[in-house]
């Protein structure tokens, strides 16, 4: 089953690919306090169709390269 997220552009400087972000909260396990924590993906985007500051979603895709493994679904207007 392929994953599929759901998250901000953060750079589109390289030629077919995007580094997008994503923020979740999760729980510690023992202080029971909620925190932010955030990845960057490295997602392949074929026409440069995506800009900085959209939402995007994305699903896992065989490797394409050393970072990438992820591709690029729609843009979310």
């Amino acid at each position: 089953m392929k994953r599929v997220f759901k998250g901000i552009v953060t750079s589109n400087k390289m030629q077919k690919t995007i580094v997008v972000k994503i923020d979740r909260i999760k729980v510690h396990p023992l202080y029971k306090k909620r925190y932010k924590f955030s990845r960057k993906y490295k997602v392949h985007d074929p026409k440069n169709e995506a800009k900085i500051g959209q939402t995007v979603v994305f699903a896992e895709c065989r490797p394409l390269s050393k970072d990438k493994k992820w591709k690029l679904m729609e843009v979310v207007k």
